[in-house]
């Protein structure tokens, strides 16, 4: 599919229309753009969907088996499926048009899921759809990934990123607070079938309000095959210095995401009250994306692009170092505003993200995405998997502070290799922007 000759949709302005570089963009500017608002929509009402289908099939799978590993297991399968497929898979968003790759996604993720809410459906069944549902997920993020950095340009995709992750932890945290409500009154099955509504709703957004764009340009010859890519995605990566510290630093997300996965035990350790469990481990689960929202909007509004990558280091030293303080046992609130602190450090994604981005050829974005994210699952299905095995022995207090300590003494070592690369990269950012 090829573009209009304006390369613009009539009506609107292009998202590549240039801007001064050493300024940061506002909210306002991005959320103008029309095929912006079209993958913002579309994201944040699919991951509504999604929240209401974890909830439902985790009610489904324990009516049936009466079983927490049996359950357990099944939302292991959300992690599996992109760390194997991922880096195969992410690649076809560097070989076929990415709103199309998109649109065929959301398509065959509503007929899946619709299947899966089929009464009576096997288990063996239910699980093998829920593998295919979550698969095909790793070839629509990247196409989307990439599909933005070609919509948004310059400091836009910091902002716009900022405002896309405000929006999921957003909906992550709406979405579970209603999605019991939700299943209790519609039941599991139907709570599935709105997910799979909330898909078809997505490719109709994109079809409606996304242009459509060429595939981007390879070279001559057969197209290679997904294991080249995934090989040729790797170097590409772990080549590049830039490109491999910049990796380095999001994966350290692992060590502060393990919060989430022993939030409940370490509750427990806070209030001598069963009746308050419930409320206290939504406060702790709260905390860290409610202190990424925070500084992501601090870190966007007020920090120019440029000082962004040159804090960047301090502010992952800040994401994982408050943890390390709850080694000293404070009580309920100390323990919330460190972790809030934390999420606020995490806002350096943000940056991290952004000069990946621009550090990447667009023809390549696809599949480099793809070998990302399927790190970052990884690294955080292993880590919340480790620090629920240790909590058991040491208890979820000091497992907290041992991962806060190892996040800032990485963030320590890392520091060094970013400082030889950061100039490296803010020239390629302001190259890219002007």
């Amino acid at each position: 599919m090829t573009a209009t000759d304006s390369g613009r949709l009539p009506g609107r302005r292009s998202g590549r229309h240039r801007r001064p570089h050493d300024g940061p963009a506002s909210y306002r500017e991005v959320i103008a753009l029309r095929e912006f608002r079209a993958l913002w929509f579309a994201q944040g009402l699919s991951l509504l969907g999604d929240q209401f289908a974890q909830v439902a099939l985790g009610v489904l799978v324990y009516q049936r088996t009466e079983s927490p590993l049996a359950t357990a297991a099944v939302y292991a399968l959300t992690y599996l499926p992109p760390i194997l497929g991922g880096p195969l898979l992410a690649g076809l968003a560097d070989r076929y048009a990415r709103r199309t790759i998109m649109i065929v996604c959301d398509m065959a993720r509503a007929v899946l899921v619709a299947l899966m809410a089929i009464p009576g459906m096997p288990l063996a069944v239910l699980c093998a759809l829920l593998f295919g549902v979550v698969t095909i997920s790793a070839p629509f993020s990247a196409a989307r990934a990439a599909l933005l950095a070609d919509i948004l340009t310059g400091d836009r995709y910091v902002v716009g990123s900022a405002l896309q992750n405000m929006t999921n932890q957003a909906v992550q945290m709406l979405g579970f607070a209603l999605g019991g409500v939700a299943i209790l009154n519609l039941g599991p099955h139907r709570g599935l079938a709105l997910d799979a509504a909330t898909f078809l709703a997505s490719a109709l957004i994109l079809v409606v309000a996304v242009r459509p764009r060429p595939a981007p340009p390879r070279d001559n010859g057969s197209p290679p095959s997904a294991w080249r890519m995934a090989l040729g995605g790797a170097r590409l990566v772990f080549g590049d210095p830039r490109l491999r510290t910049l990796v380095l630093f999001a994966w350290l997300c692992g060590f502060y995401i393990m919060t989430e996965g022993i939030a409940v035990p370490y509750a427990a350790t806070l209030t001598g009250d069963p009746g308050l469990l419930p409320v206290v481990s939504g406060l702790l689960m709260a905390a860290l994306p409610m202190g990424t929202v925070i500084g992501a909007v601090l870190f966007t509004r007020y920090v120019g692009p440029d000082r962004r990558l040159r804090v960047m280091g301090w502010m992952a030293m800040l994401s994982c170092a408050p943890l390390a303080l709850c080694a000293l046992r404070p009580p309920l609130f100390a323990v919330l505003v460190l972790w809030v602190a934390a999420g606020i450090g995490g806002a350096y994604q943000l940056a991290a993200n952004a000069a990946f981005v621009q550090c990447v050829p667009p023809e390549l974005r696809g599949r480099a995405f793809g070998l990302v994210q399927s790190g970052l699952l990884t690294v955080q299905g292993v880590g919340i998997l480790v620090g629920g095995a240790a909590a058991e022995r040491l208890g979820p207090e000091a497992v907290i502070a041992l991962a806060g300590a190892a996040g800032t003494v990485c963030a320590v070592l890392l520091s060094p290799a970013w400082t030889r690369s950061r100039e490296d990269v803010i020239a390629e950012v302001r190259a890219r922007a002007a």
